[in-house]
């Protein structure tokens, strides 16, 4: 098993493209880190770097207690596990898990006991005299990381291993993943694009975008109290409702925003009085960025408070209800929120909630503007 610490990583290519940009991060001996963003934030250059597939333009790469810029992947004793699988057609899936075993020259009798070993952990020990083409999704996916275990690795990549299964099998998947984690101790690096992903796997998640590190946090964390409106606007499912707000003193003490004609109270806010030149004395507007959870906003019990909401769509999932429309009268009043109801509440387009968020604490606010994604 191994730590890795990035120090000031960058990655730039030939034709001036920065992939990574100046990245710090550390992973701990034996957790699960997932890596999560958008398709282009160089998530697999963050891996192709850590794996010792490109060079590293700049900074510093440790692995262990070594320096690993112009270590040979070989060298770096890392395993690896794809998107497709990569398993050998015409091999059984025991000479697949033993593959990587003979190449290395480990005797027979190691070889077997290793096999052995993970088909037991992966529950692959009826399947081991079959070829890929007869064994399940779910299957070919555990060969691919017995394969990987078998080695021994100091560090274990997964570079987005479930985007080939179907919802329930990646349900299934991602419990045995976080399972044989927590069973090896192996110090795992996950690479994903979903947030559902990296919420239900991750210990801790690195939020990448356009090559810069956004927010390193537990799920709890990342969620609750994003640092960025990038991040408060990718993780969640549905995301954040972001906002343009102006951050006002109130005359009694404390600090508000305006929601669609209403202000609402908000807490946090000391630590913004330095946005844009700061507050004046006599509580003139701070303009920053506000975001609201849907399941924060509730409708109001009385009619005359709140704020105004139109919706415009719809969604029924059973357990609950997404209302899509936009605060105030119309589509004019800025961009689309959605609100999380409980239960079955459909309502036709058009038709008009009185919206409240009745804590102050579930209003974020970020010092800074700008796009949410």
């Amino acid at each position: 098993m191994a730590s890795i610490q990035f120090e000031r990583v960058g990655k730039t290519y030939p034709n001036g493209h920065v992939a990574i940009r100046s990245l710090d991060l550390a992973i701990q001996d034996g957790e699960l880190m997932v890596v999560v963003g958008p398709s282009g934030c160089g998530k697999s250059t963050f891996l192709r770097l850590l794996a010792g597939l490109e060079p590293i333009t700049s900074g510093t790469l440790r692995i262990g207690d070594a320096i690993a810029n112009d270590q040979s992947p070989q060298a770096r004793n890392i395993a690896m596990v794809f998107q497709d699988y990569a398993l050998y057609p015409t091999m059984t899936v025991r000479e697949n898990l033993g593959f990587p075993l003979k190449m290395r020259r480990l005797s027979r009798e190691e070889s077997a006991r290793r096999v052995a070993w993970a088909a037991e952990l992966l529950d692959l020990g009826t399947v081991l005299d079959r070829l890929p083409r007869e064994l399940s999704g779910g299957q070919r996916q555990r060969v691919a990381m017995g394969r990987a275990l078998v080695r021994e690795p100091s560090v274990f990549l997964l570079d987005e291993p479930l985007s080939n299964l179907d919802a329930k099998l990646r349900a299934q998947v991602r419990a045995e993943i976080n399972e044989l984690q927590r069973r090896t101790g192996t110090t795992m690096v996950y690479v994903t694009h979903d947030q559902v992903e990296a919420m239900t796997l991750g210990q801790r998640i690195a939020v990448l975008n356009r090559g810069e590190l956004e927010q390193v946090a537990d799920p709890q964390t990342l969620y609750g109290a994003p640092a960025t409106p990038f991040v408060a606007g990718f993780i969640g499912s549905p995301p954040m409702n972001l906002f343009e707000a102006r951050l006002k003193a109130m005359p009694g003490g404390g600090w508000s925003v305006n929601v669609a004609g209403e202000r609402v109270a908000v807490i946090g806010a000391d630590e913004l009085r330095s946005v844009d030149g700061g507050l004046s004395a006599s509580g003139a507007d701070t303009r920053l960025i506000a975001g609201i959870r849907p399941e924060h906003l509730q409708p109001a019990k009385d009619t005359d408070a709140g704020f105004a909401f139109t919706v415009a769509a719809s969604e029924y999932l059973g357990h609950e209800t997404l209302i899509h429309g936009y605060p105030g009268t119309g589509e004019a009043s800025g961009k689309p929120w959605i609100v999380r109801l409980p239960g079955m509440r459909v309502l036709p387009p058009g038709e008009s909630l009185q919206l409240t968020c009745p804590a102050a604490r579930h209003v974020r606010l970020f010092p800074e503007a700008g796009p949410s994604v």
